[in-house]
Order: structure tokens, then sequence, then C-alpha cells
């Protein structure tokens, strides 16, 4: 197994990867609920093409066949209070 982290922001490895691969994961969005890489902060701006360069060759597919993974943009928590402000600005 590659310990090499492909996924910064959850600390999945290369080997993780690809044992999901193994294990079923066909699409990068079924390697994005097992092994939580591309979930994290960047929401996979870093890993999601390392992901799906492995999945081609652990599937045996051309790379672009491999579907795209859904992302979502990055959230950050703030404070109830600022909510509170912005809906006192619209009345």
């Amino acid at each position: 197994m590659n310990d090499e982290i492909l996924c910064r922001c959850e600390e999945i490895t290369e080997g993780q990867i690809r044992e999901a691969i193994r294990q079923g994961a066909t699409t990068v969005n079924e390697i994005k609920r097992w092994t939580r890489s591309g979930m994290g902060l960047c929401q996979g701006r870093t890993c999601r093409r390392l992901m799906e360069r492995i999945l081609s060759e652990e599937m045996g597919i051309p790379l672009k066949e491999i579907t795209p993974a859904t992302f979502r943009q990055p959230v950050r928590p703030i404070r109830m209070g600022i909510l509170a402000e912005i809906e006192d600005r619209d009345e």
C-alpha cells in the first residue's frame, strides 16, 4: 500500500484510494464517500485529478471517460449575530 498522501485536507493516502476501488468504488464520487478524499476544505481542488487518474488506472478505462466528481464551495462557520445584522439591513 502506498502511504503517499493525496488528499491533504483529509489525510487520505493513495493506497486508501486504490483499496476503495478494489473493494468496489467505480466513480470519483464513490471514492469520496468511502474515503472522504476530496471532502475537505479545498473540496478536491488538490486531489480530484489524482483520484481520477488512479481510478482510470485501476479500472483500465481512459481518463476522458471518468465522470468528474461533484463539489461544493467551501463553507466556513459564522457567528449567528452576523445573520441577525444581515436580516436587520433587509428590513
